[in-house]
């Protein structure tokens, strides 16, 4: 077999070699000539993957090591008989990681309890969902607002505009389409309440940018933490200098969860050839950096859910990477924010850490757990 493949995309050898050869591209580079002999086309979130990009080819099955697929023209998909799989809930915790550690950068700058704030979750899928048990797990009040989930289970949802009233910390994890593009346009934005922190993880046009960096000098009491862009990989220059953290598209970079997309498109592949799996995640985790930590069952809690996650990971040294790139011309930008995406450091997740707590401390360990640590 002739495969096609984003060059990002990590153990391409260890579980796709023995399907045959693998040629290596830039994502956003990847061509209808570049496919047209292919049999598998293996991408991430920047390749459009539609009737311009696959008429004519041979592609039987595409996959793409993300959760979102609006990248992906799912018509088409069916309309050619084209197998496609994506990797759902591959890099959930490494987006939450970065929610949490967000919260607690804002929260460290303002002086204030982040246990005190009420939390809104947007999209209660994946990712949203692993927020909001782990916000209760902590003993945090939280909102959820995701319609779709609501007309089919009911349930404790609220619609978005008791999200916007109620809640201080709201962050985002729709997928993007016709009804949540400019989700948060004009009017909403400017409905925010005083104090909010807005976390945007999800799709860049979810929330209306253009809009977002006109308010944002009058609001100068709102909180925005970005990973996302409309018009990425051109992020906007002004809109960055007015967020408390901006990063490049990263919040779910973890190398876990890099790793847990690839074997997720692999075994995926497997079932749609009809073949065995002979290649396993475990096998090629390599350990943590840190796998264990010691605490003392005096220790604060508050302090300790900090340390804890900052010993893990830690989103201000991305935000600062990202501002450094911004510099020189569109083009320059454009190179770089790719450049960091691909160049991305190790990074690993919070559920791989364990804990060990001297003496008795049943709230502390009740919060590592919820973080989603192991506690010893």
């Amino acid at each position: 077999m002739h495969i096609v493949a984003d060059e990002n995309i990590p153990l391409l050898d260890e579980f796709f070699a023995d399907f045959g050869s693998i040629h290596r591209l830039p994502g956003r580079a990847i061509t209808a000539k570049d496919v047209r002999d292919a049999d598998l086309l293996l991408v991430r979130s920047v390749t459009r993957v539609d009737r311009a990009l696959l008429q004519g080819s041979q592609v039987r099955f595409v996959g793409t090591c993300t959760i979102g697929t609006d990248h992906l023209d799912l018509d088409y998909l069916a309309e050619a008989g084209i197998a496609w799989s994506s990797a759902p809930g591959c890099n959930a915790r490494g987006v939450v990681d970065y929610v949490l550690g967000s919260v607690l950068t804002l929260a460290e700058r303002e002086g204030v309890d982040p246990a005190a704030r009420v939390y809104g979750v947007v999209g209660v899928g994946q990712v949203g969902g692993r927020l909001y048990d782990l916000l209760r797990g902590l003993g945090w009040q939280v909102r959820v607002c995701d319609p779709p989930r609501q007309a089919a289970e009911g349930g404790n949802f609220v619609d978005l505009e008791h999200i916007v009233a109620e809640c201080d910390v709201i962050s985002l994890h729709t997928p993007l389409d016709a009804t949540t593009r400019h989700l948060f346009d004009a009017t909403r934005l400017a409905a925010l309440r005083p104090g909010t922190w807005l976390i945007n993880a999800s799709r860049g046009a979810v929330v209306d940018n253009a809009a977002l960096r006109a308010l944002l000098p009058r609001r100068t009491d709102l909180g925005v933490v970005l990973d996302v862009w409309e018009g990425e990989p051109q992020a906007d220059v002004e809109l960055a200098a007015l967020c408390q953290l901006a990063t490049p598209h990263i919040a779910g970079y973890s190398l876990d969860g890099k790793l847990r997309g690839t074997a997720q498109i692999y075994q995926a592949c497997c079932r749609a050839l009809g073949v065995a799996e002979r290649v396993h995640l475990d096998d090629l985790l390599p350990p943590p950096w840190l796998s264990e930590v010691t605490l003392d069952a005096d220790a604060e809690t508050a302090w300790a859910l900090t340390t804890l996650c900052r010993a893990v990971y830690d989103p201000r040294r991305d935000d600062a990477d990202f501002r450094r790139s911004l510099v020189g011309d569109a083009d320059a930008r454009r190179a770089a924010f790719d450049r960091l995406r691909k160049h991305y450091p190790m990074r690993r997740e919070i559920d791989g850490l364990h804990v060990r707590i001297r003496g008795d401390a049943p709230q502390l360990v009740e919060r590592v757990r919820a973080l989603g640590a192991t506690a010893l």
